[in-house]
């Protein structure tokens, strides 16, 4: 693409909200991981005690591992909704704004 299309499509108001939507939703899934992240650890150095409980009587796996691994599923989760949104919605809308820019509408 020569440098005049680049600005001409960078321009247009269906890229620009079509980049602001998933620049939202990324900024969105990214605090929210950054609050479960830092919460925790303000967790662990707010009450240890509550952590380090037994699950149950008797169990070796306390409180902590359980959350720790909780805030890994979490992240995992949270990629698999990123990857199924942009599959699923922002992938499409740009393949069809591309088809509109190559056919010069």
């Amino acid at each position: 693409m020569q440098p005049i299309q680049i600005d001409s499509i960078e321009a247009s108001p269906a890229y620009r909200r079509l980049i602001a939507s998933r620049r939202r939703f990324s900024f969105m899934l990214t605090a929210l991981m950054i609050l479960i992240y830092y919460g925790f650890i303000l967790f662990v150095a707010l009450a240890p005690h509550v952590l380090a409980r037994p699950l149950y009587a008797g169990a070796t796996t306390n409180i902590g591992i359980v959350a720790g691994v909780g805030i890994i599923l979490v992240a995992v989760g949270m990629s698999g909704w990123y990857v199924m949104r942009t599959n699923r919605t922002l992938d499409p809308l740009m393949s069809e704004f591309l088809a509109n820019v190559r056919h010069g509408e």
